[in-house]
């Protein structure tokens, strides 16, 4: 294997210095940020309206429901029927008229309460007047009946079950919340990271293959070294890439909140604000404290030390058979018939991931799917957060390095054939033949 630090050199500096690599990478940040400064732009446009809503209630009842905000104005109407405040709505141009009818009970006029306008209103708007007039009209309704509201409101009861091991560890629901987090991010990182390199090293393969480079350098290296060469070089392209990507990003996001005032985090949408709201609430610093005694309780050696196990071994897999199908085909539209069923596994361990370990991490089908080769570096990197013992991790681990070092065996037999093939589609039975040669 002497020739292989020589074969990741080449790989890796050939793609550093393609022009196209360049390119993407310096693009690539500045297409994404571009596009975040435009919807943030475009929000914070959207928010900044002022919206202008004239109210005609009838019952006399609900003139404090609505208070006045930065970018809404209530106008109370009084002494005015209903058409004459749809023909002055429309002269004065304003959002819309809310209607509340004189009816003889709150439950029927709950029925025939219109909000008009010229346009169909914002959903949000309508959402935040539903909310105000059903609190106030379930209080009215409840004072009418004879009900103490403050007793009632000085009644209320929160429950939070405190969770707690046989051992004695205290967990809580934030716990599981920072774990589902740590696993989701995981696994998607690395079925992003296997879909976007692999096809780069099929695509290097190709490209070699037709330009008959490639019959040029098998003359003085072994196929499976030319293969391992390839992957483990454009991995490390692939890091390269991914790291000015992160900090080329933050510079950028910096630089454009500092010259144009835009930021995500003042986007004031309508989930920004009750996250607000949360934060100021009193019990927003007791969960804080809870957020941070779940994330010293995380096995965060453990969490790291897997995750690039993990994280290298279910790349190097599929990066292999990546590999052995862009040998096996003279051009890129050929390899479609190869790739579901390389795709099918990571996407069915996505999906177990998301739907079985958050449920149940222990149970029956995300023990078997975290020790399966093909779905283990994403299921297992989700279940390691909740607790996995050891042995399961070094065995699971252990069947992935074992099915790698086969599916290398079985990718270079079909690669060193088929590196050399020209001007015929290969078909299943015929790599069944080429892996017998």
């Amino acid at each position: 294997m002497n020739h292989l630090p020589l074969i990741i050199k080449r790989e890796y500096l050939t793609k550093v210095k393609n022009k196209s690599f360049i390119i993407m990478t310096v693009l690539s940040p500045l297409i994404m940020i571009a596009l975040i400064a435009v919807v943030a732009y475009l929000t914070q446009l959207n928010n900044n309206k002022k919206r202008s809503i004239s109210v005609l209630d009838q019952t006399g009842l609900l003139e404090e429901v609505f208070q006045n905000t930065d970018n809404t104005t209530y106008n109370y109407l009084t002494n005015s029927s209903l058409e004459e405040a749809k023909v002055l709505v429309k002269a004065q141009e304003d959002y819309g008229l809310l209607y509340i009818p004189k009816q003889v009970d709150s439950t029927s006029a709950s029925k025939g309460i219109i909000f008009y306008s010229e346009e169909s209103p914002s959903l949000t708007v309508m959402s935040s007047l539903e909310r105000s007039l059903e609190k106030k009209m379930t209080d009215l309704e409840l004072e009418s009946n004879g009900v103490d509201l403050d007793m009632i409101n000085s009644s209320r009861i929160s429950i939070d079950i405190a969770q707690e091991t046989f051992s004695g560890e205290t967990t809580s629901k934030i716990d599981n919340v920072l774990k589902l987090a740590f696993g989701g991010m995981a696994g998607y990182l690395l079925f992003m990271f296997i879909i976007i390199y692999g096809n780069m090293i099929m695509r290097s393969v190709i490209e070699e293959k037709t330009s008959r480079i490639i019959e040029v350098i098998i003359s003085s290296v072994k196929p499976i070294q030319l293969m391992m060469g390839k992957i483990i070089g454009t991995s490390l392209a692939g890091i390269t890439q991914f790291i000015i990507w992160i900090i080329l990003g933050g510079v950028l996001m910096t630089v454009v909140s500092a010259i144009f005032g835009i930021s995500i985090i003042d986007m004031h949408t309508p989930q920004q604000e009750i996250m607000q709201q949360a934060v100021q609430s009193p019990e927003f610093e007791s969960k804080l404290k809870l957020g941070f005694m779940a994330f010293q309780n995380l096995p965060i050696a453990n969490l790291i030390v897997a995750f690039m196990f993990f994280f290298v071994g279910g790349y190097l897999l599929y990066s292999s058979l990546y590999a052995a199908i862009g040998a096996a085909v003279d051009n890129e539209t050929d390899t479609q018939q190869f790739m579901m069923p390389i795709l099918m596994p990571l996407i069915l361990a996505v999906y177990v991931g998301v739907f079985t370990v958050i449920e149940d991490p222990h149970g029956t089908v995300s023990t078997v799917f975290s020790f399966i080769p093909f779905t283990s570096p994403v299921v297992m990197l989700m279940r390691i957060p909740f607790g996995v013992p050891i042995w399961q991790q070094l065995l699971s681990l252990a069947l992935l390095i074992g099915t790698f070092v086969f599916t290398v065996w079985f990718a270079a037999k079909i690669y060193r054939v088929g590196i050399l093939m020209y001007g015929k589609k290969p078909s299943y039975k015929e790599l069944y033949k080429w892996l017998k040669y």
